[in-house]
């Protein structure tokens, strides 16, 4: 009797599970539909996009001021820091020992003068002799030797002269150009050695230049800039401070003579504006070259999935439904990629909802 109830305590509950189990085979989670997804056309277009280069911004002229003399800073005439102009005197130096030097030369000059105006009477009196074979010959030609020794002892003292007057000059120390002046490196009092003792640095500050180093695989391009102007305009060069963009654009205006063997590169110079003063040398800055790609395969970079290095993109085929292909990515314009090679124009490619796609995945664009 037991057994019986058994077996139909069984049945029920064998009954109830297999009605359970088609109840979730009838009401259960469907099977996954079409995933949405957003995609975009692929098309040729012009791109535009910088090279950028880490540069230092130099003068176009500048000039380290040295004395030519030796003597005490007796004076200085400028601003630190503040522009002068050429010809303005910027320091002074003692002019004791070389005005005295001065006035030495000039009266050995005047002695060297009537040393040669006695030896001329001499010889012109001697010749008048010989025409009447009136004195020995040997004293003839040592009259001629003592003129000539006379010529010769007054252009000596004429140069010296010339370099005394010229240390005279040097001790006024003078801008040699348009520019801006640095903190001096001496003060009133300080001795200087002739060559050796900096006084200052002056360099000119509009234009300015800012120099790089290329790649020798890019001397061509550049060079056909240099060469072509309109081909220049179009590619301008613009720089960064920071992360600031600075108001006015460059030329290229020279590149150096040689390659350096050891690295492959060489510098070149840029000339920018400095209207406004904000560029000053030994700045850091990263120059900008604008350059232009005809015809580029772009796509979203949210398009691309990267496996073990390499690239992919999800195609979608007539049929929606997606084809995972490998690509060659190019460089990145922005939030676009150029593709290289692995997509052909009129393609369309995933570009959100790529996580959830496996291949032959359907879909239907949002």
């Amino acid at each position: 009797m037991l057994s019986k109830r058994l077996q139909y305590i069984l049945i029920i509950i064998g009954a109830v599970i297999l009605a359970s189990c088609g109840s979730a085979g009838q009401g259960g989670r469907p099977a996954p539909g079409p995933i949405a997804v957003t995609a975009v056309k692929v098309q040729p277009q012009t791109k535009q996009f910088f090279n950028e280069y880490p540069a230092v911004v130099k003068a176009l002229q500048e000039v380290e001021l040295r004395s030519q003399v030796s003597g005490y800073i007796t004076g200085i005439h400028f601003t630190e820091g503040g522009e002068v102009k050429k010809g303005q005197k910027l320091y002074s130096i003692d002019q004791q020992q070389t005005q005295a030097a001065y006035q030495q030369a000039l009266a050995n000059l005047s002695v060297q003068q009537a040393n040669l105006e006695k030896a001329k009477k001499d010889v012109e009196r001697y010749r008048q002799l010989d025409e009447k074979d009136a004195i020995a010959k040997q004293q003839v030609d040592y009259a001629e030797a003592t003129y000539e020794a006379a010529v010769k002892q007054v252009d000596a003292a004429k140069a010296a002269v010339s370099s005394s007057q010229t240390n005279v000059r040097y001790s006024t120390i003078v801008a040699p150009f348009d520019g801006t002046i640095g903190i001096s490196q001496v003060r009133l009092g300080a001795a200087v050695t002739p060559g050796q003792t900096l006084l200052n640095t002056i360099s000119s500050d509009d234009p300015m230049a800012v120099e790089f180093v290329l790649d020798q695989s890019e001397i061509m391009a550049f060079t056909s800039m240099l060469k072509n102007k309109d081909k220049q305009a179009e590619s301008a060069f613009h720089l960064a401070i920071g992360s600031e963009k600075y108001p006015y654009t460059g030329k290229l205006i020279l590149i150096d003579r040689a390659v350096d063997q050891q690295t492959g590169t060489i510098k070149a110079r840029v000339e920018f504006s400095n209207a406004d003063g904000a560029l000053r040398p030994g700045m850091s800055v990263s120059l900008q070259v604008s350059n232009e790609i005809s015809g580029a395969l772009t796509v979203p970079f949210k398009a691309l999935t990267e496996q073990l290095g390499e690239f992919f993109v999800y195609v979608v085929k007539d049929d929606n439904t997606v084809s995972q292909q490998k690509v060659i990515r190019g460089r990145q314009i922005g939030t676009d990629v150029i593709i290289e090679s692995g997509v052909s124009a009129g393609q369309t490619v995933v570009v959100e909802g790529v996580q959830k796609l496996r291949e032959g995945a359907k879909i239907t664009i949002q």
